[in-house]
């Protein structure tokens, strides 16, 4: 036995007495709630248990069960639908090139809102003895390029198993990318270990997904070994889920994605808590969720925000959300707001009637650098003409703006009164992002769907 598995069996909490034991009977009413232990079994590591400062802190909020567990309002059994996209034991396929593989059907330590509930802990409906029919499906489907491992948590097998799923996913030749799912960097950090380490990069490339809810999980101890796994070539993305009374605050959420960061960890998604009898009172309202990440992007590197995504229930999948910065869309222009609540306009291409009159008498081959140089004269002739006749005062403070000016003078252009700010910085490293530089120091708008979001000012694109 190895002594991570030597710390889940001796000393991990997985009874209500050990529990009362640990914190007081009069803290844990032992048969007010063993209903909700029958319902969904606890076990808390002592990596947890540390994380753990007082009673109804974000940690304790994660792992002690509660009798609001048994409140079923409008939550059901398999919230995302899951068992209808599983065309075999395990698998589940919903996603064009991916797939859903289930390793492990158990966790180090048991989140209180776990989406899985139905089947985590359960071997039975999460069998380790039908790896051969979920590795045949994906053998007979090449679309099939990103397998996903997930339990339960992977990280809970040995060594040994996890390289015979390796392996065999190895050998089917249009299985691009593996990741592993698991939360145990946070839960029994002692798993990751150099056999580990030195094993995976065999199979690479490897990804994983962590799961953080709140920057105490990041301790010294977490963060060692997040580095090793990052020293191992396994790139390290973090899920975390918007819970009630563990991280529905725009501070705490920022300070998470900061240490993430610093721990060479990318936040990747944040999740609106699922439908999920047992885990109601963890749900917070969409609202929230989109007043984080407005307070996060733009006041923060765009390394440092997530997708902030519902996964759709009934089975949709995950659909990413932002806050609603457009005003107007026009063939003539787009109207928006910043990060800091200013406007911008941001002007559509279109063909000026000069262009088109000297692009139809002059055949291209014909044209000579003096056509460009006349019209770029009658260009700026036809400004100087604009701005005599007194429309252009706000075109004349942009262009100084863009000329340098003083970015404090420059916050407070907008007619929204707010204070000076410097321009927001955003890394333009994002998937399925379209970004695009605003004139006038406006910085970058980034555009998902018919999102827009900017950095800066309050004038418009001309």
């Amino acid at each position: 036995m190895s002594e991570w598995q030597k710390i889940l069996k001796d000393d991990a909490v997985a009874t209500l007495d050990k529990l009362a034991e640990k914190f007081g009977h009069d803290v844990i009413d032992v048969e007010a709630l063993k209903p909700a232990f029958d319902n969904f079994q606890m076990r808390i590591t002592p990596s947890a248990l540390e994380q753990i400062k007082s009673v109804g802190d974000p940690m304790w909020n994660q792992y002690v069960p509660t009798v609001q567990e048994l409140d079923i309002v409008d939550g059901v059994i398999d919230s995302l639908d899951e068992d209808a996209d599983s065309p075999v034991p395990n698998i589940t396929h919903r996603y064009p090139d991916r797939a859903l593989f289930l390793v492990s059907p158990v966790c180090a330590s048991y989140c209180r809102f776990c989406t899985r509930r139905r089947k985590v802990g359960d071997p039975e409906k999460i069998p380790l003895n039908q790896y051969d029919s979920a590795f045949e499906y994906i053998r007979q489907h090449p679309e099939i390029r990103d397998v996903i491992l997930s339990g339960g948590d992977p990280m809970m097998l040995s060594d040994r198993r996890l390289e015979y799923l390796f392996q065999n996913l190895r050998a089917i030749p249009h299985v691009e990318i593996i990741r592993i799912g698991s939360r145990i960097t946070s839960h029994l950090p002692e798993r990751i270990t150099p056999e580990f380490c030195e094993m995976v990069q065999k199979y690479h490339p490897v990804y994983m997904n962590t799961h953080f809810n709140h920057p105490d999980e990041l301790t010294p101890r977490v963060r060692q070994a997040l580095d090793m796994l990052a020293r191992a070539g396994i790139p390290l993305g973090c899920q975390t889920v918007l819970l009630r009374g563990v991280n529905d605050d725009p501070k705490v959420m920022m300070k998470l994605m900061h240490e993430l960061l610093k721990a060479r960890v990318r936040p990747y998604y944040i999740y609106m808590a699922d439908q999920v009898a047992g885990g109601e009172h963890f749900r917070t309202t969409v609202q929230k969720g989109l007043e984080i990440i407005k307070a996060l992007r733009g006041w923060t590197s765009g390394l440092a925000v997530p997708h902030f995504v519902i996964d759709a229930p009934g089975g949709g999948g995950k659909v990413p959300l932002l806050p609603e910065y457009v005003e107007e869309i026009t063939d003539d222009a787009v109207t928006f707001r910043n990060y800091a609540g200013e406007r911008y306009v941001y002007k559509q291409p279109k063909q000026s009637a000069g262009a088109a009159r000297s692009r139809s008498r002059f055949p291209t081959s014909c044209r000579s650098p003096w056509d460009s140089r006349r019209r770029a004269r009658a260009r700026s002739a036809h400004r100087k003409l604009e701005r005599l006749r007194g429309g252009g005062a706000r075109q004349r403070v942009e262009r100084r703006d863009v000329r340098g000016r003083d970015k404090s003078k420059r916050g407070q252009m907008g007619s929204s009164g707010s204070s000076s700010f410097l321009r927001g910085s955003c890394t333009r490293l994002r998937v399925k992002a379209f970004v695009v530089g605003t004139p006038a120091v406006g910085g970058v708008v980034t555009t998902i769907g018919s999102t827009l979001l900017a950095k800066t000012g309050e004038v418009p694109c001309q």
